[in-house]
């Protein structure tokens, strides 16, 4: 049980846009929701897991009913940016840090 419930938190955790923008090397990253880009240009490092999230949105329009995979009708965007927007909260003192020594990630 105890390896089950590892795996499936390293899963989840993998698919966190919080950890996919936390590390201070990254200075690019690609947002695109089924192959649409996004608009954004840049993202703040302060809760970049969150917007990361909200610029999935802000891109090229799409079909409402093309909103990706969902857990009980919640598409799964909505709650990663949940989880994401805890984990931005909890890493804050980080990003302040980081954002003022690296600045902004560039979207591409």
């Amino acid at each position: 049980m105890k390896i089950f419930l590892l795996s499936v938190s390293a899963v989840f955790l993998t698919a966190c846009a919080t950890v996919k923008t936390l590390p201070p090397s990254i200075t690019h990253v690609s947002i695109e929701h089924h192959g649409k880009k996004s608009y954004c240009k840049e993202i703040p490092r302060v809760y970049s897991g969150f917007a990361f999230n909200l610029c999935k949105l802000n891109g090229e329009p799409s079909r409402q009913e093309n909103l990706g995979s969902s857990f009980n009708n919640v598409p799964f965007f909505v709650i990663d940016g949940t989880f994401s927007l805890v984990a931005d909260t909890v890493v804050l003192p980080y990003t302040l840090y980081t954002q003022s020594q690296h600045g902004s990630i560039d979207v591409n």
